[in-house]
């Protein structure tokens, strides 16, 4: 039952338009961003509007949204449609979930912050994401969780209010949708003032979420403090637009998948199009730096951060963040999951009430003491027919590992292997660079139990006729001792993995990396965090001579994998990214590369093509 403390059940009257003048700020800065339309909250086919509904309610203990979901474990007071006015006159709306003995007892508060909807609007969802709903039962949650982000059912009876914001521009929320910067962070410090006001706060603030739930934490940190922010969660994120979201290794990534996530935003005014400046500034300048969050700046605030394997987005940027952030009080758990699956598991949500109750409630739990550093996972792939059993969250003191040692194997093109003495013989193997699935396949067999961890580097030597530039891919993959390659499951599925859909958010291939050719010349040694972690200022071209033979330096994103005696790697080369679809909608029927004609790689002789790969001792 519900016991309710205003009679408003309805879609109320759209909130009157602000005062304030909407304008986006990155847009004084460059006067070429793109503002794209995007539909109203009510006339958004995809949003899940629940209309405009100012007031409070107590949603008792064993209160449930609906019969297959998780009940509310006691009683709860529920927020509606909170108005929040940041510096600018703008109105950010919330919704408010806290234990109702926050009336006597202040609470910390918790804050998911993004435009994806409050409490279960916006167009993304577990049901329509992933095949199986991301292995969560739907019992799991209330209903009223925003996506990406703890649980308010199950936050209240942990002791917080949970604050689920839409951010700028979101859902009724005033402006322009914002990725980032300066202004989402201004509107974060500004919420957190008014927070650290209410009655039933105890003074202290947490973040927790994935995704952009995960970059609003650490944008936030990069840029601003505040004493009230006790700690952070960013559970796997990017920190670099060009490099790692949008334009990774110099060329578009991802056309089909930004569709979607921008198809699915709903607001009052527009959203910033970042993907169409991959087309208006195809080279790094200082609109993309301007949006690159500087982690090296964070400091000052505990930061639990989470990584894997599994994403095609967070999985450098998440390692990154642990390496680089100068904060002292951090740790890092690498999990073998989807990051969806991952948050609602029922040990971890205890793991992170831990670390939220030391920082945010002062309570001595032994946290710091009890906690490695570095919870490592590396794949076995078993669930694809993999021998070695994946290895989950082992206890490490550092990453990258201080027992790595790197090895390189060098590709020979007339067999199709990686062998581990550079060969006198030259020879070479022609691919369709413009196709979805061809490429240059080259495998390593191990004969004892093997363990791959952090970072590697592929040199090839390529040309085309074709064309004046090329894009380059790269991927590993782990092999059967019949050469074939396995596919990791991401998450508990009630089928075989072959049964299960083709699509990334379920299926983990292996670490990529690319570089389109004609920005080889780019490569920054002294930015590089190591001789394989290679870091590219992608500030200027250089066309080549179609028919010219040039040499590619490519790092791969991190590799976690374990392997058995028999079993190994296969290095594929192609012109196309070899991830699967993130979600069904953005399977391609034809290839969304910007390659022409066949590119040719050369091994052997005056071509020192290899793969260098982080071996783990001990």
């Amino acid at each position: 039952m519900i016991a309710t403390t205003t009679t408003s059940t309805t879609p109320g009257p759209l909130p009157p338009l602000a005062s304030f003048k909407s304008e986006l700020r990155v847009k004084k800065l460059f006067d070429d961003v793109v503002i794209r339309d995007i539909d109203r909250a009510p006339e958004s086919k995809t949003f899940n509007y629940q209309g405009f509904q100012p007031g409070s309610q107590v949603l008792k203990a064993g209160f449930k949204k609906a019969p297959d979901r998780r009940q509310f474990g006691v009683d709860t007071i529920f927020d509606r449609d909170v108005e929040i006015v940041v510096r600018d006159g703008a109105r950010i709306f919330t919704d408010i979930f806290r234990p109702i003995t926050s009336e006597a007892e202040p609470v910390p508060a918790l804050i998911p912050w993004s435009p994806y909807g409050k409490s279960g609007t916006g167009a993304q969802d577990y049901d329509n994401m992933a095949p199986f709903r991301v292995g969560i039962p739907k019992e799991r949650t209330s209903g009223y969780e925003k996506f990406e982000a703890p649980d308010p059912a199950e936050w209240s009876e942990r002791g917080y209010a949970v604050i689920n914001v839409d951010a700028r521009g979101a859902g009724h929320s005033d402006g322009i949708i914002t990725y980032f910067g300066d202004q989402e962070a201004e509107d974060i410090y500004d919420t957190i003032e008014w927070l650290i006001t209410q009655k039933w706060c105890n003074g202290s603030v947490v973040m927790a979420g994935n995704s952009w739930l995960s970059l609003s934490q650490i944008n936030f940190a990069s840029r601003m403090k505040h004493s009230a922010l006790k700690a952070l969660a960013p559970w796997e994120s990017f920190n670099d637009f060009y490099r790692h979201a949008f334009n990774r290794g110099g060329r578009p990534h991802l056309r089909k998948f930004h569709a979607m996530i921008s198809g699915g935003m709903a607001g009052p005014e527009g959203a910033e199009d970042v993907f169409a400046m991959t087309a208006h500034r195809p080279l790094y300048d200082d609109y993309w730096e301007e949006k690159r969050i500087a982690i090296e700046n964070i400091d000052g605030v505990p930061v639990y951060a989470l990584a894997s394997y599994s994403s095609i987005l967070h999985t450098y940027g998440s390692f990154a963040l642990f390496r680089d952030s100068k904060t002292k009080q951090k740790w890092l758990r690498v999990h073998p999951y989807q990051e969806w699956y991952d948050i609602y598991r029922d040990d971890i949500n205890d793991d992170l009430q831990k670390y939220f109750d030391r920082y945010a409630k002062d309570i001595k739990n032994g946290w710091e003491d009890s906690t490695p550093s570095v919870r490592l996972s590396l794949l076995g792939f078993e669930s694809g027919g993999g021998i070695a059993k994946t290895i989950v969250e082992r206890p490490e003191a550092s990453w990258p590992l201080e027992r790595e040692e790197l090895r390189t194997f060098f590709l020979d093109a007339s067999s199709g292997t990686l062998v581990p003495d550079h060969l006198s013989a030259s020879s070479s193997i022609t691919y369709e660079a413009h196709h979805l699935t061809d490429s240059a396949d080259f495998t390593l067999y191990f004969n004892q139990q093997t363990e791959l961890a952090g970072y590697s580097k592929a040199t090839v030597w390529v040309s085309t006729p074709d064309h004046d530039d090329m894009d380059v891919a790269v991927q590993i993959r782990k092999i059967n001792a019949q050469g074939k390659p396995l596919k990791h499951l991401n998450y508990p599925c009630p089928v075989p993995e072959s049964e299960v859909p083709d699509v990334n958010t379920a299926k983990t291939l292996g670490p990529q990396g690319f570089l389109r050719a004609s920005h080889r010349g780019t490569l920054d040694r002294s930015k590089s965090s190591s001789d394989v972690d290679l870091f590219y200022t992608h500030r200027f071209s250089e066309k080549i001579n179609p028919g010219t033979k040039v040499r590619l330096e490519i790092p791969l994103w991190p590799i976690g994998m374990v392997f058995a005696p028999g079993e190994g790697i296969m290095l594929r080369v192609s012109g196309h990214d070899m991830s699967l679809p993130e979600i069904p909608s953005c399977t391609l029927t034809e290839p969304d590369d910007d390659n022409v004609g066949n590119t040719t790689l050369y091994t052997g002789g005056e071509f020192d093509s290899s793969l260098t790969l982080p071996f783990i001792l001990g």
